[in-house]
């Protein structure tokens, strides 16, 4: 079953606006995290800066995540999905969120001794942090089931040739 033209067009524009989003939100924490390593370093905290950082990094997970679907959509639509080819994208995605989640830790570990931030933000980094691992899981199973289905269609392959060498 091919993906419809429609579905395909709706969800990159989607994307589309999620990476364009993404990379607006991230010039402007980018301007912040430079003006935040110039000013003096009374005004703004190790926290702060490690903050910005985060959400730098944050949204480059959220691009390659993106252009990785972006890929997997087209590989999709034209019917070439269930191939080894496929693979490396869908380890791509896995990579980004769980170094999105390893990123949550820290940035948890760094809010949590000081008492800037209060402890319920940095248990909400921890949870955060535990929801994309599971997230990651999640796209690790998806990718075992990719690759069954990727075996299943060479075997009907191999089959319906030689089904055609008997015929």
């Amino acid at each position: 079953m091919v993906m419809g033209k429609s579905s395909t067009i709706l969800l990159r524009v989607v994307l589309a606006l999620v990476f364009i989003g993404a990379l607006a939100i991230q010039g402007q924490a980018a301007w912040w995290l430079y003006l935040a390593s110039s000013a003096d370093t009374a005004d703004v905290s190790y926290v702060h800066r490690s903050t910005v950082l985060y959400v730098v990094l944050a949204l480059l997970v959220i691009q390659v995540c993106c252009i990785c679907v972006w890929k997997l959509a087209a590989r999709v639509q034209h019917g070439t999905v269930f191939s080894p080819a496929s693979y490396k994208f869908v380890n791509i995605i896995i990579a980004a969120i769980s170094f999105g989640s390893i990123m949550t830790f820290a940035l948890g570990a760094i809010m949590a001794p000081g008492p800037e931030v209060a402890p319920g933000v940095v248990l909400l980094a921890g949870g955060l942090g535990v929801v994309l691992a599971g997230i990651s899981l999640i796209v690790w199973v998806l990718r075992q089931l990719l690759a069954q289905a990727s075996h299943t269609e060479a075997q009907a392959a191999d089959l319906r040739t030689e089904l055609n060498g008997v015929i």
